[in-house]
């Protein structure tokens, strides 16, 4: 239920961010002075009515929301979507032919972690500077590790079963075993990632917005609209308040959301296997009464 649930909020905010702009009256830029600072459901000069309220220069903080909500998503999509292919790449190159070319990614990959990952994407974009594309270059490099090494775990546990050993003997190159018979076990792992990885980068790049590192300045997002309202937290508070709500909310649903799909790949946790384990446990019981 709980999922069902977060998987709704989370349809709702992409509906949002993707039809929004076509309801929103204004543009996330365009300002008015003598609107500023006005609270949520206020009459603006047009006679219109800010759903949300304006910020310190009269800007539609419903527009602007509608905006960072695109931007997050969109940036949220393409990091995990880069990251991923990489570290599936790397991740399956590790865990099938190991030795050295498992040493190199591996010692790589160590050497990334032992950093943290968001003061990593910080150096990134203040080197890359600001913009949307570097902010995906940013975030991706700090992404692709965790990916890899899922799908090298996973990998290195199937490259020795029989159906594996069987397509080397029938003379199988090493592209189409690994495609064919070791990349659909990775699916469900990686999934598992991917849903998790999405809630992160969004707070990763609302991160890097709120420091100026983001996306440039002309373009909305929910952490440089925090970043706005944080100084008018007293009188204005609805500036920073809404997209630091829907970000806390839409993370939470990821993390829901990614709960369950890890239960429901995982084998073990299935009502199948939960009947079988009852059924085993009754007759264990059975057996210890006799």
């Amino acid at each position: 239920m709980a999922a069902k649930i977060a998987g709704g909020v989370l349809l709702l905010f992409a509906l949002l961010a993707v039809f929004g702009p076509l309801v929103v009256p204004y543009d996330s830029v365009s300002t008015r002075v003598i609107d500023r600072l006005l609270p949520p459901g206020s009459t603006l000069s047009d006679g219109s009515v800010a759903l949300l309220g304006t910020d310190q220069n009269g800007r539609d903080v419903f527009a602007q929301f509608v905006a960072g909500a695109r931007i997050s998503l969109l940036v949220a999509i393409t990091v995990v979507v880069v990251g991923g292919l990489v570290g599936l790449v790397l991740g399956l190159l590790a865990g099938y032919y190991g030795g050295w070319i498992d040493s190199i990614i591996s010692r790589i990959g160590d050497i990334q972690l032992a950093f943290p990952s968001i003061l990593l994407a910080i150096l990134l974009a203040g080197v890359l500077g600001p913009s949307l594309l570097n902010v995906v270059i940013a975030l991706a490099v700090t992404r692709w590790v965790i990916f890899a090494r899922v799908v090298r775990g996973s990998a290195l546990a199937a490259r020795n079963r029989e159906f594996v050993d069987s397509a080397r003997v029938l003379g199988a190159s090493d592209l189409r075993i690994m495609t064919r018979y070791i990349l659909p076990s990775c699916v469900q792992p990686l999934l598992v990632a991917a849903t998790m990885q999405v809630g992160l980068t969004m707070v990763a790049e609302a991160a890097l917005s709120f420091l100026g590192l983001g996306v440039p300045i002309d373009q909305a997002s929910w952490g440089s609209t925090i970043a706005n309202g944080r100084d008018y937290l007293s009188s204005a508070w609805w500036i920073a308040a809404v997209p630091g709500i829907a970000l806390t909310l839409v993370v939470i649903c990821v993390g829901i959301l990614g709960d369950a799909v890890r239960d429901d790949s995982d084998p073990t946790k299935t009502p199948q296997s939960r009947r079988l384990r009852r059924a085993r446990k009754v007759r264990e019981t059975t057996a210890v009464v006799r």
